[in-house]
């Protein structure tokens, strides 16, 4: 099968990616390397750089390729970020997206898969449930929304099937811990690598589940095979919540560091959430789970290798108002 694979660089992609390939299918990844890198991508994958807004090379890829599936993992996932890069936020994350499921109609895709985000819940009951009514609280949210009821009514329309994962607070190996807006498990680690403070907004007792990539990759790789999982929603992720200051001393542990802590103020954003996984447990036969302690020590041994990264700017900012001044 010829499977396109958008933000087949990037950290979740690439780990899909080798898993595709592992189960012998040809593999297109297409990427405009903002957030992913060169090297994570799969010797076996036929690499298309380029970025998901260009309609035009869309349209290229579609018309000079037979694909038959597509896993689209490209976005900038950026949720705090996300209310004040609006454009770049809608442009990348729902423009894009739908270049991408007009050409699938257009071109008789079998499955569209998409990586959404518990994001659309916002401030929810808990532990979320895919039964849950989606009330996002920032732009990226609403974008992923939008994203999954496009599916929704282009299956309803045009007959496209399609399968959305809502995956939250993934970590492990090949995340890009030089990204000081989003993913708080590289974020440390980097801070440590630097000999420099933990930086925290609010007190630290805001809750989330960390999910470790090994869980969650071969199960979005696997779906297009199981039947069960077509236009359908699924979250999916680690289920025991920690509080931040409670990651940081596991962090502290397998980084051998214990760095001082610098409290800023609170941002923006939900305190507490997480999600049930009971329904894709049940779909696709999840018996095990990566404990924290396990998957902080991969990544910790991944990210001595690797190295500090240094942090740059997002040189786009649209609105200044409320910006935490870490950000600037």
């Amino acid at each position: 099968m010829s499977i396109l694979v958008t933000g087949g660089a990037g950290f979740i992609g690439s780990h899909v990616v080798d898993e595709l390939i592992i189960q012998g299918e040809d593999i297109i990844v297409l990427d405009d390397l903002s957030g992913g890198f060169v090297q994570n991508i799969n010797k076996e994958a036929k690499f298309i750089k380029g970025d998901v807004c260009d309609y035009e090379l869309i349209k290229k890829i579609f018309s000079e390729n037979k694909i038959d599936y597509v896993f689209h993992l490209a976005a900038y996932a950026a949720e705090g970020l996300s209310h004040f890069i609006k454009r770049f936020n809608y442009r990348n994350n729902l423009i894009g997206s739908v270049n991408l499921i007009n050409q699938s109609i257009i071109h008789k895709v079998k499955c569209f898969v998409f990586t959404s985000s518990i994001a659309v819940y916002g401030k929810n009951q808990l532990p979320m449930t895919e039964e849950t009514i989606p009330l996002p609280e920032d732009s990226y949210g609403i974008a992923k929304f939008a994203v999954e009821k496009e599916l929704e009514v282009s299956h309803k329309m045009f007959g496209l099937s399609y399968i959305i994962f809502r995956p939250h607070n993934v970590y492990g190996e090949r995340q890009n811990i030089g990204d000081k807006y989003r993913n708080v498990i590289g974020i440390f680690m980097n801070q440590i690598l630097q000999n420099k403070p933990l930086t925290v907004f609010g007190d630290g007792e805001q809750t989330r589940a960390f999910s470790y990539i090994g869980d969650v990759a071969p199960v979005i790789a696997e779906s297009i095979r199981i039947k069960e999982a077509y236009n359908d929603v699924f979250n999916i992720g680690a289920d025991i919540p920690y509080t931040v200051n409670q990651l940081i001393k596991q962090v502290k542990n397998v980084m051998g560091k214990n760095p001082e802590i610098r409290y800023l103020e609170p941002r923006n954003e939900v305190v507490h959430a997480y999600s049930s996984h009971k329904k894709v447990e049940n779909v696709f036969n999840i018996k095990h789970k990566t404990d924290l302690q396990t998957g902080l020590k991969k990544m910790a041994k991944w990210v001595k290798i690797y190295g500090a990264k240094t942090t740059k700017n997002f040189d786009d900012i649209e609105i200044d108002e409320g910006l935490p001044s870490i950000w600037k």
